[in-house]
């Protein structure tokens, strides 16, 4: 994002460059049905998505992402009955208030700047405690454009507080799965005094298009205190040259400046969001598990997703090429049937309705394409089937379709093995 636009809730082109973030994470955007068929599509899996979609400057609980192909911004369809309750309830307001030990962007930017090793600064900008957005306080962030003699590099530190032992803590401590983020190398660790850190080197695109690197640092401690450094080897994440072949801070440097003690203190000044979940519901098996168990015969499952609540995949081969299948499983999303699933849906014996999408998949990777089954029972489940013609979502095609047909996707998302899983 060009180094002036880079404030990610308050100008008037964010909504088009957190598009264009969250469709580089595996997934698309499209006015059409697919846009459609895919709102509301990830309550299971979107923090997981969010986390490593995130905007720079720690846009904490901005978007949902849909595996099919969307973004539904807070109060969008579906949700927004119930965002507009939360907003207004007496936990929000007082989470919204500003706590006695705010913090302002000034400190936040002096802190990063002291924290760099030498080097020089050529912009900055960041966000206290003390500035809300929409009546509603956000993460804290500081961001500098700094140059230790190798070339111009973006910097970015957020600070937030996340529910201890909570499901997005979980998440923020987990490398994320290489079949849909673009990286080359991802390691996990506890500290001694109980933190989880994650550091990651990977790509601003999914498909490393432009050479344009984002490697980050996240930090989770027992209390739930997150910090999030992102750096670039650009002067700004998207829309800027590269101006280096490497960001600045090597791993070691990553760990030192997210475990530095000062951003803790300010992680403190952050009130947890009340809507937050300590976990996610009870299910009664594995979304890939069942997933590997209806892949038609003739086709070989070569990689599994692990269990995740509400969404799974497999990596099939038929001996002409992998093939990614991916489905979401939700419970009762009678509340967007209306809109998901309306006069073109095909209505079943049984009252499933199914909504179909044969399309382009990821932007920028030519070839890819994506085909979706949608379908919802008359109890609220969805299940929602998406094959690719490669093996990834962010990896070039290894074949011209999809190595399931439209009627085998079908079958997979009609399939009653789902009720099972609670």
């Amino acid at each position: 994002m060009p180094v002036a636009d880079h404030d990610p809730l308050g100008d008037e082109h964010f909504g088009e460059r957190l598009t264009d973030a969250l469709r580089d994470t595996g997934s698309t955007f499209r006015t059409d049905q697919a846009l459609l068929a895919a709102r509301g599509e990830l309550r299971g899996r979107r923090l997981r998505t969010r986390r490593w979609a995130a905007v720079a400057g720690g846009v904490a609980g901005v978007a949902l992402v849909g595996v099919a192909g969307a973004v539904v911004l807070p109060g969008g369809t579906g949700d927004r009955q119930r965002e507009a309750a939360a907003a207004t309830s007496p936990a929000t307001r007082a989470a919204s208030a500003m706590p006695a030990g705010a913090v302002t962007a000034d400190a936040l930017v002096g802190t990063l700047k002291k924290l760099l090793p030498r080097g020089s600064f050529s912009s900055q900008e960041g966000r206290g405690t003390d500035t809300p957005v929409a009546g509603r306080t956000v993460s804290p962030y500081a961001r500098v454009v700094y140059d230790d003699g190798r070339g111009e590099a973006s910097v970015t530190v957020s600070v937030n507080r996340l529910l201890p032992g909570g499901e997005e803590a979980r998440q923020t401590a987990q490398c994320p799965d290489g079949a849909f983020i673009a990286f080359d190398d991802c390691s996990a660790a506890k500290l001694a005094d109980g933190s989880a850190l994650v550091v990651l080197k990977g790509y601003e695109y999914p498909n490393r298009r432009g050479g344009t690197k984002l490697w980050s640092a996240e930090l989770v401690t027992p209390r739930g205190e997150h910090v999030s450094v992102q750096e670039w080897n650009a002067a700004a994440g998207k829309d800027s040259p590269v101006t280096r072949e490497q960001p600045p801070l090597d791993s070691a440097g990553l760990k030192a400046l997210a475990t530095a003690r000062e951003w803790r203190a300010f992680a403190a000044a952050v009130p947890v969001d009340p809507r937050a979940s300590a976990a996610p519901p009870a299910r009664g098996g594995s979304v890939s598990a069942a997933l590997a168990g209806l892949v038609p015969r003739g086709l070989k499952v070569v990689a599994k997703g692990t269990p995740d609540p509400g969404f799974g995949y497999v990596v099939v081969d038929d001996g002409r090429g992998r093939s990614l299948v991916q489905v979401n499983d939700q419970r009762d999303m009678r509340d967007v049937a209306g809109e998901l699933f309306g006069a073109g849906a095909k209505t079943l014996p049984d009252g499933t309705k199914v909504v179909t999408q044969q399309g382009p998949g990821e932007k920028g990777i030519d070839g890819i394409v994506m085909w979706t089954v949608d379908t919802i029972r008359p109890d609220g489940r969805r299940v929602v089937v998406s094959a690719f013609n490669s093996g990834g979502q962010n990896a070039p095609a290894t074949r011209k379709e999809p190595a399931l047909t439209m009627q085998q996707l079908e079958r997979i998302a009609t399939d009653p093995k789902w009720l099972s899983l609670g």
